[in-house]
This record gives structure tokens, C-alpha cells and sequence, in this order.
């Protein structure tokens, strides 16, 4: 989706269309930006900007509060419109995801056609616009859908990947943050065709057991399939921060807000697990991860909530620095209700299932903007 969340608030309130807006917290409260509107971008706004900074950028700019129920019920409604033509769908965020749509072409017509109908049917219905990527893997489908913003359709093949991958910067290929991309631009490696026409021992003097990986992206060669809720190891979602981060904060307001979307689509799948992972990445694209085991198995917003703040807090007492990723999943799958029940309920997560049973059934409705968990 296209600047999702300003989007979905130009949606709701018309007047703000083709005017500079984000979504995120006053600068008083010492907040940050969490989305920014194609307007705002203009200014050099974007997400992870301390807000102080991008008013001083755009004085005029529009500060709009996270709603993030509303942006959920848009999410759910798109995915819906997903499943007409696939049930191969591997969701990333709220405003992303990969589809499968192999199996679909006989009925539905080519990758292209699917794609197309399904970029017109978000514009009539929902009002927003998508940015389509087709391509044979998952990682040209996404470069393509970032290729043409906003509003982009691209098509890969595997007759123009090259054509289309060679001109490209080395930062467009998966994992080459900041950091790597000036260890390549100090041997003058700025493009991926130099890239890959680079020796495989200089390539792992940059980037050690990760270069025949990266060497394959650069040909276009990604053999990851599209992981649907049905077959999922586990489910998580990531973000990463245009600019790195260290705010305990804000950190922790995404942290809520990925354990609330791993926790809905754990009981939208009809799954519960019994670990939870969170993922830091910092600023030299090192990547540590830290894991909880529970108790129990659960799918309750509270209980992946309770696990993930108690290792976040770990993780910020001995780890902290400033990171460009923050990822939340959970594993050790099961389908809902499976194994051996407890002899007695625990009336507390009765409670808190009844509760989410209640906070998915009126987002699902109304969005209910308002509405917050205690």
C-alpha cells in the first residue's frame, strides 16, 4: 500500500488530501513520525524522523494520533479481497504481503492479469491505491512493487530481471544497510551488475558467509516460497526504521502494535504457540535475537504482550543501542485448542480471550478507533 497510513486518513477526512500529514506523536511528547504522506515526503520527512525535526522542515505540516484499530480494519479488508484469487498469502505488516498465485492462473488468467484486477479492486472499493510487484520469487516481486511508487505496476521476468536488476543501487538488494553499502562504494561497487560481476573473495571480505546469498539476489535468484498462515513455522512481522533508532518510547509502541498484529493473525489462523522471538538489528546490520518460552500455548493478546515486554526490557538493560529493525514472532505452532486442556480454566485468559474475541469482532465492523486494551 501507498503511504498507508496517511492515506488511510486522507481517506477518512477529505479535506486533507494533497496536504503534508503524518501519523505519529506531537514533538512534545518527544515523538517520532510514523508514517508520512507523498506531501510531506516532498519536505524530506519520513518515518523514524523525530517530529521536532520534521516541523521544522515543513511548518505547516499536519500532526495526525496512530490509529492503528482503523488501519487494521483497512489491512483486513484488503486481505479479503486477497483471498478471491489466492489462499497463498504470506502477510508482512498491515499494508504488505506476498501472494502465491500459481495455482490460481487457470482460473483467474496470468500473474499479470490477477495482479491488475486485484490493484483496480482496492482502488474502487477501498479508495486507496497499490503499488503491484509481479515477479517468479519474492524478492524481485517486492522490488518491483517499490520500483514505480506511488500507484506503481511492474513485472519482472525472467527474460528482463537483469536488464531491470544491473542499474540498480547495491542498497536495493535484501540486508545491505547503510554501512555495507559504504564498504561496497569504497571498493566502487555502487551498482548490482558491478556487484555481480565482482569476485566471490572480495564480496566475502564484505560481507563473510552472507556473500554467495547476496550474489544471488543480484541475479535475480530467490528460492524462499511464500509461506501462508496454514503452513507457517511461525508468524511474526518486522519494521525497519528509515532512521535508526533508540527511544525506549517509540520502541516500545511498535513493539504493542506488532504483538497486536501477530496475535490477531494467530486467531485469524487458528493457531496459538509457545514462543515468542523478538529480532533487533542494529546499525552495522548485526542481528541478535532473544527468545521466551511460555507456559502455555496461547493466541491472547495479553500474554504475548506480557512475554514480549519482559524481554524487550532484558534486551534493553544489557543490549541497547540504537537499531535499525525491530521484529516480533511467534513459534512452536499448534492449531488452536489442540493437545491436552487443562483440567481447570484459568479465568484470567478466559477473561482476556473474551476480550479479544470482543476487540477483533467490533474492529472487524467498525473499526472502532477509539478503542484501547487496558
Amino acid at each position: 500500500m501507498d503511504a498507508f497510513y496517511a492515506s488511510v486518513e486522507q481517506l477518512d477526512n477529505p479535506e486533507l488530501k494533497g496536504k503534508p500529514l503524518i501519523v505519529g506523536s506531537r514533538p512534545e511528547q518527544r515523538g517520532v513520525v510514523a508514517a508520512a504522506s507523498y506531501e510531506a515526503r516532498k519536505y524530506g520527512i519520513y518515518s523514524a524522523m523525530p517530529t521536532s525535526r520534521a516541523i521544522k522542515l515543513c511548518p505547516t505540516l499536519i500532526i495526525l494520533p496512530v490509529r492503528m484499530s482503523r488501519y487494521s480494519e483497512i489491512s483486513k479488508q484488503i486481505n479479503i479481497i486477497f483471498y478471491d484469487y489466492t489462499p497463498e498469502i504470506e502477510p508482512i505488516s498491515l499494508d504488505e504481503a506476498f501472494l502465491d498465485v500459481t495455482s490460481s492462473i487457470k482460473l483467474f488468467g496470468s500473474a499479470e492479469i490477477i495482479g491488475r484486477e486485484i490493484k483496480r479492486r482496492i482502488k474502487e472499493e477501498l479508495g486507496l491505491t497499490a503499488s503491484v510487484g509481479v515477479a517468479p520469487n519474492k524478492f524481485l516481486a517486492k522490488l518491483a512493487s517499490d520500483l514505480h511508487k506511488p500507484d506503481g505496476f511492474v513485472v519482472i521476468t525472467e527474460q528482463n530481471k537483469q536488464q531491470i536488476l544491473d542499474p540498480l543501487s547495491v542498497s536495493k538488494i535484501w540486508g545491505i544497510g547503510r554501512v555495507t553499502e559504504q564498504l561496497f562504494y569504497a571498493r566502487n561497487i555502487r551498482t548490482i551488475e558491478q556487484l555481480r560481476k565482482t569476485p566471490l573473495v572480495m564480496l566475502r571480505d564484505i560481507l563473510g558467509n552472507r556473500s554467495e546469498e547476496v550474489l544471488n539476489l543480484a541475479q535475480g535468484i530467490d528460492d524462499r516460497e511464500v509461506e501462508s498462515l496454514r503452513e507457517a513455522k511461525s508468524i511474526s512481522t518486522e519494521e525497519t526504521f528509515v532512521e535508526d533508532v533508540i527511544d525506549k518510547e517509540f520502541l516500545s509502541t511498535v513493539l504493542l502494535n506488532q504483538v497486536e498484529q501477530v496475535a490477531h493473525r494467530l486467531r485469524a489462523g487458528g493457531l496459538e504457540g509457545k514462543t515468542i522471538t523478538l529480532k533487533f538489528r542494529y546499525k552495522d546490520f548485526s542481528t541478535i535475537t532473544r527468545s521466551h518460552g511460555l507456559s502455555e500455548f496461547t493466541n491472547t493478546t495479553k500474554v504475548l504482550q506480557q512475554g514480549a515486554e519482559q524481554v524487550f526490557e532484558e534486551w534493553y538493560k544489557k543490549y541497547v543501542s540504537k537499531i535499525r529493525l525491530l521484529g516480533f514472532g511467534v513459534s512452536t505452532l499448534r492449531a488452536e485448542g489442540s493437545g491436552q486442556q487443562l483440567l481447570f480454566s484459568n479465568q484470567e485468559d478466559k477473561k482476556q480471550k473474551k476480550i479479544d474475541e470482543v476487540l477483533d469482532k467490533i474492529r472487524d465492523k467498525y473499526g472502532e478507533d477509539g478503542l484501547r486494551r487496558g
